[in-house]
């Protein structure tokens, strides 16, 4: 079989299992979902990626950045995201790693700094969201579980719009004979 060269998946990892959104272009959602994981949170994340992968054959997959220095995700997601990414190169699938910055510097135009100012960026532009757009959470709540769609939306939104200035860039330096 071979891959369906115009998908992008993209997870976004929670401490109870991960969102994600399959995209075909910049402006054209394919599917969405969450994951939850009760037991053994770290195995059922990777089988479940594994699922998604074989269904789908994305030509990438997109995160966010889950290193040391900037990021401040606990140990056992860092492993799962580390994990994630693995399983991916395994599979020939490009990984694209997106720090918080770049995101929210993406969608700091149209006045969205927050995650949740972000998120409802996104359910602005992609009615099909507006629904699934949680409400605001107070500063004693935790977050809340529809956010880490909006989280994979956003980064599949900074993927194709880095990548695109990226491919402009390339094209500027090595115009096409």
């Amino acid at each position: 079989m071979t891959p369906k060269s115009s998908l992008v998946l993209a997870l976004h990892a929670t401490s109870r299992g991960f969102g994600y959104v399959l995209f075909e272009g910049p402006f054209a959602p394919h599917d969405w979902g969450a994951v939850t994981a009760r037991n053994n949170k770290s195995t059922t994340c990777l089988g479940k990626l594994e699922k998604l992968l074989d269904r789908f054959m994305p030509e990438c997959l997109v995160l966010e950045e889950y290193g040391r220095g900037v990021s401040q995700r606990h140990q056992r997601l860092t492993r799962l995201y580390r994990s994630m990414a693995s399983v991916a190169a395994t599979r020939s699938i490009d990984v694209f790693v997106y720090t918080k910055a770049q995101i929210e510097a993406c969608f700091v135009t149209v006045g969205a700094r927050t995650r949740h100012e972000i998120a409802d960026a996104i359910s602005r532009q992609f009615e099909i969201f507006r629904h699934k757009l949680p409400k605001a959470r107070r500063p004693w709540q935790s977050e809340k579980r529809g956010m880490a769609l909006f989280s994979a939306i956003a980064l599949v939104r900074t993927h194709y719009r880095l990548g695109a200035s990226q491919l402009f860039d390339d094209l500027l330096h090595d115009p096409p004979e």
